[in-house]
């Protein structure tokens, strides 16, 4: 008797396992065709579902004429134990139903383990390049590592919110903006919830977003985006900002072992090497710079920000010295941070904030923020800006506010660095950048 494997959802697009547990039966899968060859009076009919790829043998005369790669069907057969399949069983085709046909071939070879194309090929041809396996898994462990984060908030009573996106003034400031005109009134695009989040730990005191952010940075480089997944927390009642890079750990902590609990098969298929996270280093932005300057012989070019030369110096220091593949660098000048950091109470001129590198690579950047109104709007005076244009902002600090801080870390960075690809793009299923808005 033929057997249709239903899903969790009872739908007809059942996971590879759940179909693994009908050995020796009848079954109906339905699923792309992801390749197809041919050996004497057989054809390996190779499916592609939503969770991997599983392999079909059909006799010759049973294989549609009109059938080929990236064809919908439907295969009916036995499921039969085989070891040298992928998973050891394959389906015994009775019959293969061709339930929609391409009208035209692949651009790009897509089914192989790996593509051997360039990244401007693979995101000129996106919505068919991100079918190969490798290009999947990729996304799939994206997809762990945010699942692990966010597993790490509710784990610890963060509430997730979802801030605006269209707002009214900049959360960093500065040119690198995108301004849209909003019913005759002139508004943005945020460049980060920032003041959203802020507000919030007046509410809920720890919040989390995981969501986009946009740049008018005219950067082409293998790290920048113009949109970008930003993920986002603050909480109140700190003892100092270190208890900020401490929640951090956690949280990257638990994002990887999630990734080695539940995302295995794409970590192996990656070859992925999972770094440790039991404690992560940290060293002062000025003492950083030291020494990459004495052990590498890096010139200092600038006093008040890390070059990317610089970064990757500090990561290999740490990595040298310490084993490690992360390094909090604090204490940067106050000259480079937003209006909104704590400044050091011992030194004025440096911030109680912090980068967080991964293998040479700034992925994170946060700190304590202010909290007390008056030294708020006495920084924006020494800033030159006109408090009065953050009215809406400057409520939450008139009417109390507990010691507070929190980061935004980029996502595509995390992952990219994770698997040690060279350009954030790769990570980035639709990227948007000075030359790309398509597809």
């Amino acid at each position: 008797m033929e057997t249709v494997v239903k899903g969790t959802l009872g739908s007809l697009s059942p996971s590879i396992t759940e179909i693994l547990r009908h050995k020796g039966e009848t079954v109906t899968v339905r699923g792309m065709v992801h390749s197809i060859r041919e050996l004497g009076d057989v054809n390996f009919l190779i499916l592609r579902l939503h969770d991997g790829v599983l392999q079909c043998v059909v006799q010759k005369e049973r294989m549609p004429e009109n059938i080929a790669e990236e064809c919908a069907v439907a295969v009916t057969g036995e499921l039969i134990a085989e070891e040298r399949a992928q998973h050891g069983a394959e389906i015994h085709a009775e019959t293969v139903q061709v339930l929609s046909h391409p009208k035209e071939p692949m651009p790009l070879v897509t089914n192989k383990r790996r593509m051997n194309t360039s990244l401007e090929a693979l995101l000129n041809y996106r919505p068919v390049s991100l079918r190969n396996q490798g290009q999947r898994a990729i996304f799939k462990i994206q997809e762990g590592i945010v699942r692990g984060i966010r597993e790490f908030f509710y784990e610890n009573e963060f509430t997730e919110i979802h801030s605006p996106k269209i707002v009214a003034a900049g959360a960093e400031g500065g040119a690198n903006i995108f301004q849209l005109d909003y019913f005759g009134k002139k508004a943005f695009l945020a460049q980060s919830p920032q003041f959203y989040k802020q507000t919030m730990v007046g509410v809920y005191e720890r919040v989390f977003e995981i969501g986009p952010v946009f740049r008018a940075e005219k950067h082409s480089t293998s790290r920048h985006l113009n949109e970008y997944t930003s993920v986002d927390f603050e909480m109140g009642f700190l003892n100092s900002f270190y208890d900020i890079m401490d929640a951090e750990t956690a949280m990257l902590r638990s994002a990887f072992q999630t990734l080695t609990d539940l995302y295995g098969e794409y970590v192996e298929q990656l070859k992925v090497e999972i770094p440790r996270v039991d404690a992560i280093p940290f060293v002062r932005f000025d003492e950083a710079k030291r020494l990459v300057a004495e052990k590498y012989g890096h010139p200092t070019r600038s006093r008040f920000d890390l070059e990317p030369e610089e970064e990757v110096l500090i990561g290999r220091y740490f990595k040298e010295e310490m084993g490690s593949d992360f390094v909090f660098v604090t204490h940067y000048p106050t000259r480079k941070r937003p209006f909104y950091a704590m400044d050091d109470p011992e030194d004025s001129s440096l911030t109680l904030s912090f980068d967080l590198l991964f293998r040479g690579v700034e992925i994170t950047t946060g700190g304590q923020r202010i909290h007390d109104y008056d030294m708020q709007v006495d920084k924006m005076h020494r800033l030159g800006m006109d408090p009065e244009e953050f009215t809406s902002f400057l409520m939450i600090h008139k009417h109390g506010m507990p010691p507070h801080g929190g980061l935004g870390a980029g996502l595509e960075r995390i992952c990219a660095r994770l698997l040690n690809l060279p350009n954030v793009r790769y990570c980035t299923m639709f990227p948007r950048d000075l030359s790309r808005l398509e597809p």
